[in-house]
């Protein structure tokens, strides 16, 4: 199982305000080495930890002002045909499995309500979707995070392999 700790959280932690920073830079703020940073960085890609980077996008700043969270009952046989089929919907942001009376939880953003209704009449058309139910996010006031989990799970990890964390 892939571990971490704080170290590796702090070089996560400042990727997460700028995905832009180099290594260099990184090296310096958290006072290690550039080979450190570039050492860790790639065993959290090669762990699966560390999956990508990608911008953070205003939806409503490109048209998108409507997000809504979609719940599908289905046929559970044809599941992995009904994700193609979402997967082929551009307004599809993010499909979850879940346990429980719906199946799948598909976030959308859309730019009306009008609009909506016509994606999710889309939706209810693909083979094997029995019944959606929509919710409509009105704000985000905690946004997508990770980094108190971080803090949470490498708590008294140190900072560094055998390194205690600075003071």
């Amino acid at each position: 199982m892939p571990s971490i700790d704080q170290l590796d959280v702090e070089i996560l932690g400042k990727l997460t305000v700028n995905a832009r920073a180099g290594i260099a830079e990184l090296a310096a703020e958290l006072g290690v080495s550039r080979n450190t940073v570039q050492v860790r960085l790639r065993r959290l890609e090669e762990e699966g930890i560390l999956l990508g980077f990608q911008p953070v996008i205003d939806l409503t700043a490109i048209g998108a002002p409507v997000q809504a969270l979609v719940t599908l009952e289905i046929d559970q046989r044809v599941m992995k045909r009904i994700v193609r089929g979402l997967e082929l919907l551009p307004e599809v942001l993010e499909v979850k499995i879940q346990a429980g009376r719906e199946d799948l939880l598909v976030h959308v953003a859309i730019g009306s309500l009008e609009e909506l209704q016509v994606l999710t009449a889309a939706i209810v058309e693909i083979d094997g979707v029995r019944k959606t139910n929509s919710t409509f996010t009105v704000a985000t006031p905690i946004p997508y995070r990770a980094q108190p989990l971080l803090n949470q799970i490498t708590k008294g990890a140190g900072w560094g392999r055998s390194t205690p964390a600075p003071r």
